[in-house]
């Protein structure tokens, strides 16, 4: 039995543009906290805005909020220790996820997600991790990335999935889903699904884009139909190869139609796509192999205000970077060297995702 709108507090939705615009908002919630801070989150800088929260989540647990801090292992490698230890001292709960010794004994698997829950009551879920790249310096623009804060009943379902609690249906107008070790493959589902029902439109901006072929063939599909298809992705990558591996198959996507354009005045971190104005997606999760295995978070949107303002904040992108063509995309550099580097990357990380996912199963 669905809730009736009066049993549940008021839902609201809105896109945060990078840590200019969520910083601020996290800290408040974490410093009003009450009950409870859960934090996961895939890197967290102990310098600079991470010393902020430090401070922030110290304070709470000094003033009896109940305060639990997850960072992976990897992407916390350079400051994660100082990070647990401070927080530990202050009375948190801080669990560093698979340390960096675990890939040694073949411990892959990341906790990507990006989730700050405060109360039961306000959450923030999106590609941000904690870090001084993410805000402007000295005229530098931070990282081009997203998060969503809201409020409401969706806070409630969300503290019950971490605290593995029964959940009751809930009236939204999103959907918030989390993947455990190699559950990525509901995520793309959601994707595909997403691509596949397109009628006019799709707009999609991804930093790290190594989509295997059944989302490469549900993209040209959709552009092949008729739908217009539109990509911002890196003109600038923190992942050595990235960019050569996303340009291996651009040729392809090219030829059915789809518009690509790279994003050169920073580094695009966001994963998010909107598609015919009515629904956007946006969370932790790439369209890459990794996305498949680790645990991700994803969240669904049909609030048409958000959804126009995702598809906003893409378009206005979209126009201020340089647009891809079939001659650039065709030349002998790109064929017979960048090409081939890249393809050999995409080949070894769906090989080892392929290795991983066999694990997750046994």
């Amino acid at each position: 039995m669905e809730s009736r709108a009066g049993d549940e507090p008021a839902e609201t939705v809105e896109l945060l543009d990078g840590g200019e615009q969520a910083y601020p908002k996290m800290l408040s919630a974490i410093i009003a906290a009450k009950r409870s801070v859960h934090l996961e989150v895939y890197a967290f800088s102990f310098y600079g805005v991470g010393a902020n929260f430090v401070d922030a989540l110290s304070l709470a647990a000094q003033k009896g909020v109940k305060v639990h801090v997850t960072i992976d292992g990897w992407g916390s490698i350079r400051g994660g220790r100082a990070v647990a230890a401070t927080l530990r001292a202050s009375g948190c709960e801080v669990e560093i996820y698979n340390r960096f010794l675990a890939l040694l004994i073949g411990r892959f698997g990341r906790n990507h997600r990006k989730i700050l829950l405060v109360d039961d009551e306000v959450a923030f879920v999106g590609g941000i991790n904690i870090g001084d790249e993410n805000v402007e310096h000295l005229g530098r623009p931070g990282w081009a990335d997203l998060a969503l804060e809201i409020r409401g009943p969706q806070c409630i379902a969300l503290g019950q999935t971490i605290r593995r609690e029964p959940r009751r249906p809930i009236v939204s107008s999103l959907r918030i889903s989390l993947s455990g070790l190699g559950g990525g493959w509901r995520m793309r589902s959601h994707y595909v699904r997403a691509i596949a029902h397109a009628r006019r439109r799709i707009h999609l901006a991804h930093g790290y884009f190594l989509p295997d072929r059944g989302i490469i063939h549900a993209i040209t599909a959709a552009a092949r139909r008729g739908v217009t298809v539109r990509l911002l992705l890196t003109g600038r990558s923190d992942v050595p190869f990235a960019r050569a591996a996303s340009r291996s198959i651009y040729r392809k996507l090219l030829a059915a139609g789809v518009v690509i354009h790279e994003w050169q005045s920073s580094v695009l971190h966001a994963k998010v796509a909107t598609v015919d104005g009515k629904m956007l997606l946006l969370g932790s999760f790439n369209l890459d192999p990794f996305s498949l295995v680790n645990l991700e978070a994803l969240v669904e949107v049909t609030d048409p205000k958000v959804v126009d303002k995702g598809e906003d904040w893409i378009q206005s992108r979209l126009v201020l970077s340089p647009q891809i063509t079939a001659v650039e995309a065709g030349t002998i550099w790109q064929r017979y060297v960048s090409d081939p580097v890249g393809l050999f990357v995409v080949r070894m990380v769906e090989a080892m995702t392929r290795l991983l996912s066999r694990r997750k199963h046994h």
